[in-house]
């Protein structure tokens, strides 16, 4: 009943509410900035080069690869591959296109939270949507209400999903099936899920323990590299395949605009299954982003922005293409029974033999690891804002180890209750983030014309609140 209720509620958020504001938000953001997610588009990687003046603080680099790490996870391998086999080859396009225009809300939502960042007692800032919600609108209420649904998005159903898709990728090797099964309290239960989701919480909770600080450097070091090798990988294959991309190409244009086959089945459709997996993967809009974007330590507001917005294409536009154009080009059908993990394996297997299926294990090895340790970052910031003050060592160890434990149960869960859960939580972030970005939005434009002005002045920007006329007092800009 439990699944079942879960299961309604994704539907109906998905299928009217969400995917409008998505597309709306998205859109209205992209004309009020003159569409920024292109016209400066080599001005963020301009800026995501320059560091910090501060060793205790977080350079714009940095903040890029903590909220790359969070979405560069296994929703990267595992939902587009889930995309495509049940909304067929359409689903890709409207994930570039949930990219496209959510590049303009990803920058908006991330300016805001450098403009409204907060000081922490040795000079580096933290903040996100809960603080310019508060700041802004004047409303604790609303900011604690969304650090509790990040919370239970990050810790609880993102971080599940992200283990489950581990385990799930091994569901195809045949000491999966050898290891059996284990019947505790009534249910049956894998041995392979059982061992490996401990081992994974384990590795997470030695980690993690070393505090904020060292997610981000290990983060900082394993999202390149894994981002890289992915890509490299998925060229060797287009390039083996090469007679293949054309064809591929033109049915993901050619389907996406299947109306009959969009408005007939429209849970199962092209359109609903890009955009949420489009939005799963690039978090867009969500209000995730803002938390590591605050983190950083940049001279004007808007350079962060221009950086988050960056992540969001390398993780749709290069990560997320890379595994469609990686499992499409192999010739093998995407279909229903055939989803997640293993059509992308499967894919592979045809190309490579069986160092295919390894590669992409390890890839979500990498990915899923890197998701879990970025999340809990985000988590960390929340459960401050919620007490009010920074949570003392007892009880960050406590919720840690509970997110440990969360880390276990994951991988024990089915395929559409990991997803479900993930899906209605990142929703009801949305439903609250997306609103009070538009109401709020002025502020970010404000701070864009003058940075642009700067630049055309030949300056290196430097934000002060009342060049925009910002009357809120803030922390860094007055």
């Amino acid at each position: 009943m439990f699944a079942e209720l879960i299961g309604a509620i994704n539907n109906a958020l998905y299928s009217y509410i969400l995917i409008i504001l998505l597309l709306a938000v998205g859109l209205y953001f992209s004309l009020r900035t003159k569409f920024v997610q292109f016209r400066l588009l080599g001005e963020s990687i301009r800026v995501v080069g320059e560091k910090s003046g501060d060793k205790n603080s977080v350079s714009a680099f940095e903040a890029l690869m903590v909220s790359t790490a969070s979405r560069v996870g296994t929703g990267n391998i595992v939902g587009v591959a889930n995309a495509i086999a049940i909304g067929g080859y359409g689903s890709v396009f409207w994930m570039w296109i949930i990219a496209l225009v959510g590049g303009a809300s990803a920058f908006v939502e991330s300016t805001l939270a450098q403009v409204y960042k907060k000081k922490a007692p040795d000079g580096s800032s933290y903040g996100g949507p809960s603080y310019y919600i508060q700041a802004a609108l004047n409303s604790r209420v609303l900011g604690v209400v969304f650090a509790l649904a990040l919370i239970a998005t990050y810790a609880g159903g993102f971080n599940m999903l992200a283990s489950f898709n581990l385990i799930d990728s091994m569901s195809g090797y045949g000491f999966y099936e050898t290891a059996g099964y284990v019947s505790i309290m009534g249910g049956n239960y894998s041995v392979v899920a059982l061992v490996g989701g401990a081992l994974l919480a384990i590795l997470v909770g030695v980690c993690i323990m070393g505090g904020g600080k060292r997610i981000v450097k290990v983060t900082g070091v394993l999202v390149p590299v894994m981002g890289v090798l992915y890509i490299l990988m998925a060229l060797v294959v287009m390039v083996l395949n090469i007679g293949m991309v054309p064809v591929v190409l033109g049915k993901i244009f050619s389907a996406a605009f299947d109306f009959k086959a969009i408005f007939g089945g429209f849970a199962g459709s092209a359109m609903m299954q890009g955009i949420k997996r489009g939005l799963y993967s690039n978090e867009a809009g969500v209000g995730s982003a803002p938390n590591a974007a605050a983190a950083a330590n940049v001279s004007h507001p808007v350079k962060q922005g221009l950086v988050q917005m960056l992540s969001v294409f390398i993780d749709t536009i290069l990560i997320c293409t890379a595994t469609a154009m990686m499992a499409l080009c192999t010739g093998i059908i995407p279909s229903d029974s055939l989803k997640g993990a293993p059509f992308v394996q499967q894919s592979l297997a045809t190309t490579f033999g069986s160092f295919g299926p390894y590669f992409i294990t390890f890839a979500l090895l990498l990915f899923a690891f890197t998701t879990l340790l970025g999340n809990l970052f985000y988590c960390e910031g929340c459960l401050n804002y919620v007490a009010g003050h920074t949570v003392g060592k007892t009880g960050m160890t406590i919720f840690r180890l509970i997110a440990v434990v969360i880390v276990f149960v994951g991988a024990q869960l089915e395929f559409g209750m990991a997803w479900d859960i993930a899906d209605v939580l990142m929703g009801i972030m949305a439903l609250i983030n997306l609103p009070v970005i538009v109401i709020l939005g002025k502020t970010a434009l404000k701070a864009l014309d003058d940075y642009q002005r700067q630049r055309r002045a030949g300056k290196d920007p430097v934000f002060k609140a009342s060049s925009i006329g910002l009357k809120q007092e803030t922390d860094f800009w007055n």
